[in-house]
Order: structure tokens, then C-alpha cells, then sequence
């Protein structure tokens, strides 16, 4: 091949990460022309109703995979947070990239810490997961849906629609976003969503030199580790608007493997971890998954979906 295609968001931090995979990709193969798809993806057109309602996070990759079935692109560059479980039949989820902080992240112009913020506190944050953690420690709160870009969600935040708003680190550190906000405080005791602060890199299948650069791009520890995560969040079979959180990491040759479901608001969490030596954890997330079932996360997840938005009705991919 003598030229390749990334299909990528027009968002700034999708493309920070579509460049970044380019001039990966360009210093393997400095003979090799590589060209951006900029497109505009359903979930960032239709910013009027919550992420959970128009599909989910698949919103963000539906249309990058369809330009790639249909031939306008070789490969995807994803946020993995952003990559549901299931893939399209013709393409694969090749490589994943060395992981970096998956910390969410409090920001305000107001208060330094969470723990500073007064009774009725307005926070906004566009996830249930994030929802469902907050509201579990701070039950008094006002969480309030937060949809946009990075920027104008932080335009959002300066403006004072919000006390307090919660985003990915990793986000905002890789668009040199940090600096300009007065109050940012790591949320240590959250647990992250599957692939957060990790790219995925789907390419079309059944060629040869895609297969070679997704290699090239892979970093195996992330790749088991968020493999994992997908393992168990596709056996325990979450709805689109299911607030769900689990992390894996290896210590000493141990992988452990945790997570959380619960009500959005913050109530009937159930959370569990499991742990295993490298070589024996390939089943951790489906041994995970099906543990939580037995202590009841199906009635769980079902409820959450329910009460999510009980007035409103999902539109499912």
C-alpha cells in the first residue's frame, strides 16, 4: 500500500489522537502517505438529550466504521472508553495503545476538592458511571448532564452553568487544558470505565499491511488489561444506560480485576474484584461478570436502565 486513511472525529482531542497514531504510523513507514477522514459523528451532532439515550458511546464510532466498510478508510483511531463490545462484522479491534492516567478528574472555579462543595452543589458530568460514584459519597448533590466538546464543556464550567464538573484526565492533559483551571482534584476512589486513557485502533480485516502497522502500534499489557474490562462489561451484558466501572491493572506478575454497578443515583452498589497470575487470566472478566450475577447485577443493571430515564426511551444502535 501506498497510502493509508484514518477515519477519526473532528473533535480536538480525537484529532490529538489521530495525529499522534499518524506520525507513529509515518515514522515506521517514512515511504508511506497516511491522510486524515475528518468526520462528524452522530454523537457529536445531536448534543440536545443525554449520551445514554441516542445509543450510547457507539455514536461516537458508528460512522467512522461504516466509512471504513465502505472503503473511504483503512483504520479508526478511538478513545477505547468510546468502543462498545461489539464489533462490525468485516473490521477488528487490532491494537490498543500503551495506557496512561485514567484518572476522572474534579475541575472548578470555585471550590478546591469535591469535599469542599455545599449542600446542593451543581456538578455536571455527561456520564452514569460518574453520576452513580459521586451521588454514592455525596447523596446531596444536583448532578446535572453535561454534553459538548472538552472546550465547551469547560466554557460551560467558567461560565457558571456548574459548580463543579468531572472529565478524564487524560483528556485535558493531552490538549494542555490543565492550566487554565483554577481548582483540579484527582478523584483517587473512582473506578474508571473499560479502555479509559487508551486509544483503539480498528482497522479492515483481511489485510496483510494493516495487520503489520496495528502490531506495530500495540502495546500487549493494555491490550490484556482492557481486553478484560471488555470481557466482562460484554458477559454482563450492561444496557446503554447502565452505569457500570471496571478497571484492571498487574502488579507483580497479578492482574486484579475490579468493578461496580449500582442505581445512577448513587444507591444499590454492588461491587466486586477478582485476581489471578498473568498467565491464568485470560477468563477474569466472564469469571467477574458472572460472579456479580450471582449476587444479583442483572436486577441491578435493569433497575438502573429503568430509572436512568424513565420518561425517555432508548435508541439503540
Amino acid at each position: 500500500m501506498e497510502k493509508i486513511v484514518i477515519a477519526t472525529r473532528q473533535s480536538a482531542l480525537a484529532l490529538w489522537q489521530a495525529y499522534h497514531i499518524k506520525e507513529k504510523i509515518e515514522s515506521l513507514y517514512p515511504n508511506l502517505k497516511v491522510e486524515l477522514n475528518k468526520m462528524t459523528s452522530n454523537g457529536d451532532k445531536v448534543l440536545d438529550r443525554p449520551l445514554a439515550l441516542i445509543g450510547g458511546k457507539g455514536h461516537f464510532t458508528k460512522e467512522l466504521e461504516d466509512a471504513m466498510l465502505a472503503e473511504f478508510a483503512d483504520i479508526a483511531v478511538h478513545s477505547l472508553k468510546d468502543v462498545p463490545t461489539f464489533i462490525p462484522e468485516g473490521l477488528s479491534l487490532a491494537a490498543i495503545t500503551k495506557r496512561e492516567d485514567q484518572s476522572d478528574v474534579f475541575l472548578s472555579h470555585k471550590y478546591k476538592t469535591l469535599e469542599d462543595l455545599p449542600n446542593g452543589a451543581i456538578v455536571g458530568t455527561t456520564s452514569l458511571r460518574r453520576r452513580m460514584q459521586i451521588l454514592s459519597i455525596r447523596p446531596d448533590l444536583k448532578v446535572k448532564d453535561l454534553r459538548g466538546n472538552v472546550n465547551t464543556r469547560l466554557r460551560k464550567l467558567e461560565d457558571g452553568e456548574y459548580d463543579a464538573i468531572i472529565l478524564a484526565y487524560i483528556g485535558l492533559f493531552r490538549l494542555d487544558l490543565l492550566k487554565n483551571i483554577p481548582h483540579v482534584q484527582k478523584l483517587e476512589f473512582m473506578i474508571p470505565p473499560m479502555g479509559q486513557a487508551a486509544l483503539g485502533i480498528e482497522i479492515v480485516n483481511n489485510n496483510p499491511f494493516l495487520e503489520e502497522i496495528a502490531k506495530a502500534l500495540n502495546d500487549e499489557e493494555s491490550f490484556l488489561l482492557t481486553s478484560l474490562e471488555r470481557d466482562f462489561v460484554a458477559s454482563i451484558g450492561a444496557g446503554c444506560s447502565a452505569p457500570v466501572a471496571t478497571n484492571a491493572t498487574i502488579n507483580n506478575g497479578k492482574v486484579s480485576l475490579k468493578a461496580m454497578v449500582g442505581y445512577p443515583d448513587g444507591t444499590h452498589i454492588l461491587e466486586k474484584s477478582i485476581e489471578a497470575d498473568k498467565k491464568m487470566c485470560q477468563n477474569l472478566g466472564v469469571e467477574l461478570a458472572k460472579a456479580m450475577i450471582e449476587s444479583g447485577a442483572k436486577e441491578i443493571l435493569e433497575n438502573a436502565e429503568n430509572l436512568a430515564f424513565k420518561d425517555e426511551r432508548c435508541e439503540r444502535i
